[in-house]
């Protein structure tokens, strides 16, 4: 990814919206939104996103059809890497053992953590 993938806590709501719903004229994410925004805050928010590269839009009739631009994993990747940085000193380990204490995991999330678990230990002993 060329650019550095950061949102505020608003647009962070939107995106979530969209990464949802797979797109959404403003009507249909101000609908979504578990908030109360005003439709032209809505709207503003949107054409930020554009700014930003981080969404497009398709004309749908006489409204816009907005879009994601980046995907939700590589920007949950990013904002992950960045809280791991900044808060748990870089510690991939106190940043998981802090996620899965606070969280009920069912057996098959825990075989999964597991795998991935593994398989990071297998890539760090072949470097």
């Amino acid at each position: 990814m060329a650019q550095e993938t950061s949102f505020t806590e608003r647009e962070l709501d939107i995106m979530s919206v969209l990464w949802r719903l797979g797109s959404g004229t403003v009507a249909e994410v101000r609908e979504a939104l578990s908030t109360t925004l005003g439709y032209t805050s809505v709207l503003k928010m949107l054409q930020i996103l554009e700014e930003k590269g981080m969404v497009r839009h398709e004309a749908e009739g006489r409204a816009y059809r907005y879009i994601p631009a980046v995907d939700s994993g590589e920007a949950g990747g990013h904002a992950l890497g960045r809280i791991v940085d900044k808060i748990f000193q870089g510690s991939a380990e106190l940043a998981l053992a802090q996620l899965v204490s606070d969280r009920r995991l069912d057996v098959t999330e825990v075989e999964r953590l597991k795998a991935l678990l593994d398989e990071a230990a297998a890539r760090g002993e072949e470097g």
